[in-house]
């Protein structure tokens, strides 16, 4: 499990075509040397397995599933990626429960600064366009994960979602990297999930009604 919360951002050294689909090389100088074989590392918001470890880098093996589905697809040498590495138990819950298990790809419509004469310390407005089939889940001081941070949602508008980003989460992160037009990676509050599939299953005594129902023959 992961909260969210950027511990560094890592920079794509190559990425190498494989029989499965592709496995890239992040520099991580900070992360990196924290890693053993086998652990999982958030990358933009996506749980991968760390391989090939070094003291500044890993490799990591992304799945044509992955590539697929979610904002990786647009990887070239020197993207910056947000990292994080999972939250041990026992530790302060920073941000929100994120998975790491994208839901689907937004679209960057616009990232502005709320004081554009402030230069970098300024707030920072970021609108997105989410798919259809997450807007369900998403409501307006709730929790959202866009690239692998957790941020709340200011508004919520016919699919486009507003957040207010400080200075720090922009400086500290890869969204001043994003361009108009980016793919980024949405991880809706799974809480949000088991709600709705808490609301949708038929309570003991509406089971117990149509039970008795069925035996009185209605």
């Amino acid at each position: 499990m992961f909260t969210g919360l950027v511990a560094e951002t890592g920079t794509i050294e190559t990425l190498t075509p494989t029989e499965g689909a592709m496995r890239i090389v992040v520099s991580a100088p900070l992360l990196a040397s924290k890693l053993q074989l086998g652990d999982s590392i958030a990358v933009s918001g996506v749980c991968l397995t760390a391989l090939d470890i070094t003291e500044s880098s890993f490799a990591a093996d992304l799945a044509a599933e992955t590539i697929a589905r979610t904002s990786l697809s647009r990887l070239t040498q020197g993207t910056v990626v947000n990292l994080e590495l999972p939250t041990a138990a026992g530790s302060p819950l920073g941000g929100h429960i994120v998975q790491g298990h994208v839901d689907g790809v937004g679209h960057l419509l616009s990232l502005t600064p709320v004081n554009s004469t402030a230069n970098t310390q300024t707030d920072w407005l970021l609108r997105i366009e989410v798919p259809v089939p997450l807007r369900r889940y998403i409501v307006e001081k709730g929790s959202i994960t866009l690239e692998g941070i957790s941020l709340t949602v200011a508004a919520f508008d016919e699919g486009v979602v507003t957040v207010a980003v400080i200075p720090h989460t922009y400086a500290a992160t890869n969204l001043h990297t994003l361009q108009v037009g980016s793919e980024i990676n949405v991880e809706v509050d799974v809480m949000a999930k088991y709600a709705e599939q808490r609301a949708a299953q038929p309570t003991h005594t509406e089971e117990i009604t149509e039970a008795s129902l069925i035996s009185e023959g209605y």
